[in-house]
């Protein structure tokens, strides 16, 4: 895969990030252009935002929030279907493992969609035992 790039960022095209989302199906499908303000924010405001692309197209992301003291949670990864089963997903989960490690993060965490916990067990995770993870309902 000489042509895929994985770089840390902190700005990146707003509509190609949403267009990852969409197609992960993470995010609403109107044109409300607030959504491109607030992709933007998310890029530059998240600790280790993550890219990767081929040539000049992005087709998958990740990212880690963290107080940059003490712990870390990485969410929001994904590869456009397209490129699947390249390694590309493992090497966006090493970069951003890779900086948070070198930010003197010790405890790095994640919640994993079901059906991809070898995915991450075999990156180095561990399944959290006797942990339930939570969400606060949205009335």
């Amino acid at each position: 895969m000489p042509d895929i790039k994985i770089s840390i960022v902190k700005k990146a095209d707003p509509e190609a990030i949403l267009a990852l989302y969409r197609h992960a199906g993470w995010w609403q499908t109107d044109e409300n252009p607030q959504y491109l303000v607030t992709v933007a924010r998310i890029i530059a405001d998240t600790f280790c935002f993550v890219i990767a692309s081929d040539g000049d197209r992005i087709i998958g992301m990740g990212r880690a929030i963290s107080d940059g003291i003490s712990d870390a949670y990485i969410q929001d990864v994904t590869v456009h279907s397209d490129y699947r089963g390249r390694g590309i997903g493992k090497m966006i989960i090493g970069k951003l493992v890779e900086q948070l490690k070198e930010s003197g993060l010790q405890w790095i965490g994640l919640v994993s969609e079901p059906g991809y916990e070898r995915f991450y067990e075999s990156l180095g995770f561990a399944r959290m035992e006797g942990y339930t993870p939570f969400l606060l309902k949205q009335d």
